[in-house]
């Protein structure tokens, strides 16, 4: 029997830079991100993702990856990182790390040897001495690049590359790429990592620029890469980011062979829509829209990551809206259709739909992902470039810092959020768990209850009607047992009826307050403004 462990995990990002510095030299490093493993256990998560941590020149956040085989120095040693490991496996917490295969840095050996045409390595990235007239939607930066290709004076010719030039693509037609991309995986897999998150997956396997007749279908290396983690470690998964349009998501999930995760970018883009126009129709339409997927597959669930909130799958007209209720100045916005803001300045601080929203990632089917900060309602500092803004320091204490590092404050990675309501004197780690009713103590209950409900991540969910357009009501059953979660968008307190009768015996579990028991037959459910209800069904009819 497959471990499907990933169905009912926790999930948690972070980038190891920007989350505790042991050493006072103002950078985050495994050292002491193993010291905060007691934090984020007592917390509930089971899974981390790290961004990647590999040697970089550092010209887009550690994606231009200079050499896969190893630990950034600045952020420890080899040494350091099984260590981290292994401290992490005894408190039961996996590890996902990023596969950025993609693209190379142009510091890379391989480019570095590719531009002399006779190296074995020239095939490795993909040239042109004639390129295409570039077309602006295949630019992952249209703000900082013209086009997708670059000439290189010592090569002689033009290099293909959809992020910035510094990021030259690599050619997976080549077999020996793809013999590279597996030696990569099998080498981290061998120290004891559970997986990877697949950066920039649909560029993966876009054949653009790559000329060669014989060229193989790139989609089928999904399902190569998948064969081998599997052979190597059982357990082992595959996240992809891949945000695509809806028939395109079979792409990458195969018949279960392919990709075990995907990131749920059109369902964030839907609740979002829903928050902003305080009812539940555009997330019942989101949901309606995700295609079926093989039983093995799973969503990853998010509010926010460490890019921007992308709304670029909805239409024009509904961007606006959500920028108008979250995001109204242009310092704001990013890239024309996203959003360079963590949620709760977005929400104004409002903590009862600061809750509602996290309620909801946690009771929708898939797995819910936290961002590093999440659980203290850290905020921006929209002062910062690009973005920039959310990727600040993690706040642990009200010393100087945040407690993040002893390093003066000009020497730390990225700054830490000093002003305002949500500097770290105000929001921190240490000062939230003195506090029993602050976001942290909550979080670690809502965290505890979705444990407790594998419904929610293994089981079939079915949206239910209700007699009020600002309640968004479903339920997810599995091998015979259910759990109903109700979420009020409005800013007004309700009543809602749920329209199925199938349903009886409603048990509270979790809710924005003390609600009175409903009566056995009771189909009517009052929720306060922005409040939300999860039921197990004791009986169903």
């Amino acid at each position: 029997m497959q471990n499907l462990w990933y169905k009912n995990a926790i999930v948690y990002s972070l980038d190891v830079e920007t989350f505790m510095d042991s050493d006072g030299d103002g950078i985050g490093d495994f050292q002491g991100l193993t010291k905060c493993l007691d934090h984020l256990s007592g917390l509930g998560i089971t899974c981390l993702w790290l961004l990647p941590f590999y040697t970089s020149p550092n010209r887009d956040n550690g994606y231009d990856v200079m050499d896969y085989y190893n630990i950034d120095p600045k952020l420890g040693t080899l040494g350091d990182f099984v260590e981290f490991l292994h401290q992490a496996s005894e408190r039961g917490i996996r590890v996902l790390i990023d596969l950025v295969v993609n693209h190379t840095s142009n510091q890379h050996p391989w480019f570095q040897a590719a531009r002399d045409k006779n190296s074995k390595y020239r095939d490795y990235y993909v040239w042109s001495d004639n390129p295409p007239k570039s077309d602006p939607e295949l630019l992952a930066f249209p703000h900082a690049e013209e086009s997708i290709w670059e000439y290189d004076e010592q090569a002689g010719s033009y290099y293909l590359h959809h992020f910035y030039k510094e990021q030259p693509d690599l050619n997976i037609a080549n077999s020996a790429v793809r013999e590279e991309i597996r030696k990569i995986i099998g080498f981290w897999l061998q120290l004891g990592v559970s997986g990877f998150r697949i950066d920039a997956a649909p560029f993966l396997i876009n054949p653009i620029g790559i000329k060669d007749p014989e060229c193989p279908d790139l989609q089928s290396f999904l399902a190569q890469m998948r064969e081998f983690l599997s052979s190597r470690r059982a357990d082992a998964v595959l996240l992809a980011e891949a945000n695509v349009e809806p028939e395109q998501i079979p792409v990458y999930f195969g018949k279960g062979d392919r990709m075990h995760l995907l990131f749920s970018f059109l369902l964030n883009q839907y609740m979002f829509l829903a928050l902003a126009r305080q009812e539940s129709a555009a997330l019942r339409d989101g949901l309606k829209t995700l295609p079926d997927i093989p039983h093995i597959c799973q969503w990853l669930n998010f509010v926010r990551h460490h890019d921007e909130l992308t709304l670029d799958r909805i239409s024009k007209s509904e961007q606006q809206e959500i920028f108008q209720a979250f995001a109204p100045d242009k310092n704001m916005q990013i890239f024309g259709h996203g959003i360079r803001r963590r949620l709760p300045p977005m929400l104004g601080g409002e903590r009862r739909r600061i809750e509602l929203t996290y309620s909801l990632l946690f009771s929708l089917p898939g797995t819910p992902l936290l961002r590093y900060g999440e659980e203290i309602g850290m905020g921006d500092d929209l002062s910062l470039e690009d973005r920039n803004s959310v990727r600040t320091v993690m706040q642990w204490s009200d010393e100087p810092n945040g407690g993040f590092s002893t390093a003066p404050p000009d020497a730390l990675a990225r700054p830490v959020i000093k002003e305002g309501e949500y500097g770290y004197k105000q929001v921190n780690v240490i000062a939230q768990q003195r506090d029993p009713s602050s976001l942290i103590n909550w979080m670690e209950r809502l965290i505890r209850i979705r444990k407790q409900c594998p419904e929610l991540g293994w089981g079939k969910c079915h949206i239910l009607d209700t007699d009020n357009k600002s309640v968004f009501a479903h339920c997810c059953e599995w091998e015979g047992k259910a759990v109903i979660a109700l979420h009020n968008f409005a800013d007004r307190a309700c009543i809602a009826t749920l329209q199925s009768r199938e349903y009886k015996h409603l048990f509270d579990l979790f809710g924005d307050r003390q609600y009175e028991s409903l009566n056995d037959d009771c189909c009517s459910i009052p929720l306060e403004a922005y409040g939300y209800r999860w039921f197990r069904v004791n009986r169903m009819r």
